[in-house]
């Protein structure tokens, strides 16, 4: 297996926030998709990051001061981001995408135009060595 489309989890199938989303918006979008980490695009379609539950709660506490108020005049670019997902290229070979995968929970996958078209969850991989190193009888 050398595709890494094949452990591609499709844009239209992501959550994800728009860089230009208040904090407000990413709380109540992380909330509603379940997902403690999102990556961020801007309306053009391109990778801009990766904002964490924990990224949103320091927000919380250094910029808006539990209030929701603020938290709906302040934008989540403003944030000090611990760390952002590291995207891979779409023709990236499989060893690089597993190493990328063993210290991200998730890799955003980019065109060559710096577009976001997926990601590829540390679980998709997982589950297809499962398969490989111990198919069922």
């Amino acid at each position: 297996m050398n595709n890494i489309l094949f452990f591609l989890t499709p844009k239209a199938m992501c959550a994800f926030l728009y860089d230009d989303y208040t904090v407000r918006q990413a709380l109540e979008k992380m909330e509603t998709s379940g997902y403690a980490t999102l990556p961020i695009l801007n309306k053009r379609g391109e990778y801009r990051g990766t904002l964490t539950e924990g990224d949103l709660l320091w927000a919380l506490k250094n910029m808006c001061y539990m209030d929701m108020r603020q938290a709906e005049a302040r934008r989540i670019m403003e944030i000090t981001r611990r760390k952002d997902n590291v995207p891979v290229r779409v023709t990236t070979n499989m060893q690089d995408l597993i190493r990328r995968a063993s210290s991200q929970n998730f890799v955003p996958v980019v065109d060559d135009k710096d577009t976001f078209i997926g990601i590829v969850t540390r679980s998709a991989i997982i589950k297809y060595c499962c398969e490989q190193l111990f198919p069922e009888d």
